[in-house]
């Protein structure tokens, strides 16, 4: 039996035995890499937005390929698991989750161990073994009660490889009602394999919300060449690392990996993606990066 400890970003930890959320108590040793006994009942700070904190799992999907706009939604959703509020929300990000567009990925390994701890993998060039893995935890969360829900933050090839494993798994489960896909792109839509978006709109509770890429249609609209938010995102104590790394990778990849991001180019942001997360968490009438940064970043 496989045993993960996911780390809370908030003075919380929480084991994971095989993908099932076990028990989360006081925060852990640092060197804890054995299973902790603990009396408390598993981590349920009860509904946030749409998702069940006690039963529930949060999956992050980025492409990062060739727009350099995840890199920033990394460290803004990362920033957002960070507050207290949401420390009882178990989640996993995953890296590499494109489809058929050209350009090239970007790694980002640093990032992604700055922003999620160890609850993350990678699926670049692996999108088979990938999605064989995250069967596995969302079969299993399904099995337990839950329900699973998937910020789709580039395009569906690889969740579509994933649902089909799960559904070998496990064919009785009801992955159309208790799967939620949220997608915020028609791009993102246009360069998955259409066999595969076919496939989980049958397949899973597909959401389609409005573009994330702009603002006033339902969407928070994360995206602005205003820049000036940046030294209070960079000194904030908890997640100023992960945006200093989230900017330079950005910085040092915009245009060069396929796409000009005119946002990042003017020195702004672009975690347009993270409506997707908004959805789900329930705060998609936040107004722009400043009322996300009044929400979730410390005062200056």
């Amino acid at each position: 039996m496989a045993l993960f400890l996911f780390k809370r970003p908030a003075a919380t930890a929480c084991l994971i035995v095989s993908g099932l959320l076990a028990a989360c108590s006081g925060e852990l040793p640092a060197d804890e890499t054995t299973a902790a006994t603990v009396d408390d009942a598993a981590c349920d700070a009860g509904m946030i937005g749409r998702f069940d904190t006690g039963a529930d799992l949060f999956i992050a999907q980025f492409d990062a390929r060739p727009d350099v706009d995840d890199l920033h939604a990394i460290a803004a959703v990362s920033t957002v698991l960070a507050d207290e509020a949401f420390a009882c929300v178990d989640h996993l990000a995953v890296a590499g989750a494109y489809g058929r567009q050209g350009g090239l990925y970007i790694p980002a390994p640093e990032l992604f161990t700055l922003a999620f701890g160890d609850h993350w993998l990678e699926a670049h060039d692996r999108h088979e073994d990938a999605a064989a893995e995250l069967a596995g935890l969302i079969v299993e969360r399904l099995q337990a009660g839950g329900d699973v829900w998937i910020a789709e933050a580039g395009q569906s090839d690889l969740t579509a490889l994933t649902i089909r494993a799960a559904q070998d798994i496990a064919p009785d489960l009801d992955f159309a009602q208790r799967v939620h896909l949220v997608q915020h792109s028609s791009w993102n839509e246009s360069q998955t394999r259409a066999d595969a978006l076919a496939w989980v709109r049958e397949h899973t509770d597909y959401i389609r919300i409005p573009d994330g890429n702009a603002a006033g249609n339902g969407s928070p609209g994360f995206r602005t060449e205003n820049g000036a938010l940046w030294p209070r995102m960079l000194a904030d104590e908890t997640v100023g690392a992960t945006w200093a790394e989230a900017q330079r990778i950005a910085d040092a990849n915009n245009e060069k990996a396929g796409y000009d991001n005119p946002a990042v180019r003017a020195g702004g942001f672009d975690f347009s993606d993270v409506a997707e997360t908004a959805y789900i968490f329930g705060f998609e009438d936040m107004a722009g990066v400043e009322a996300f940064a009044e929400r979730f970043i410390s005062a200056p």
